[in-house]
């Protein structure tokens, strides 16, 4: 089964969001911030596609995926009742982080990007540690 998730997703991965209310500010856009909620949401689906649980890890593994570093682009806005399209695709593996990029579109029209470092910290001391083998197995190919 490991072999199959890694061929859907060696071309990336998206995850659908429609725009609520809540999502949006008095202008009637996309609060900024709420993008990054978006891209959190893919990402722990990405995850979760390819078959780790973050509470799992954190509780079989002892670490965790930490935002390190996110740099953003405001293309366009979206508004309420948009569909969106919001992709994960894995650019760099590191020692003890991940790097992503990632879209939300709306349509074929990409509205925000971003580049998104993750550090693979130990859960409870939130201290840098290596990647799991169990992981890095399933992402190598990936990439």
């Amino acid at each position: 089964m490991a072999d199959l998730r890694q061929a859907d997703l060696s071309k990336g991965f998206s995850w659908p969001v429609r725009v609520y209310w809540e999502d949006t500010d008095a202008g009637g856009v996309v609060y900024y911030a709420n993008y990054l909620r978006f891209m959190e949401r893919a990402r722990s689906e990405w995850l979760r596609a390819l078959g780790f649980e973050q509470d799992v890890l954190r509780d079989t593994q002892g670490m965790v995926f930490v935002v390190r570093r996110v740099e953003v682009d405001y293309l366009a806005p979206a508004r309420f009742n948009d569909a969106l399209a919001v992709s994960v695709e894995l650019k760099r593996i590191g020692g003890a982080s991940l790097t992503v990029e990632q879209t939300v579109a709306r349509g074929v029209t990409p509205l925000v990007t971003a580049r998104v470092t993750l550090a693979c910290v130990d859960a409870a001391l939130f201290k840098p540690v290596k990647i799991p083998a169990s992981i890095l197995s399933v992402l190598e190919p990936v990439t």
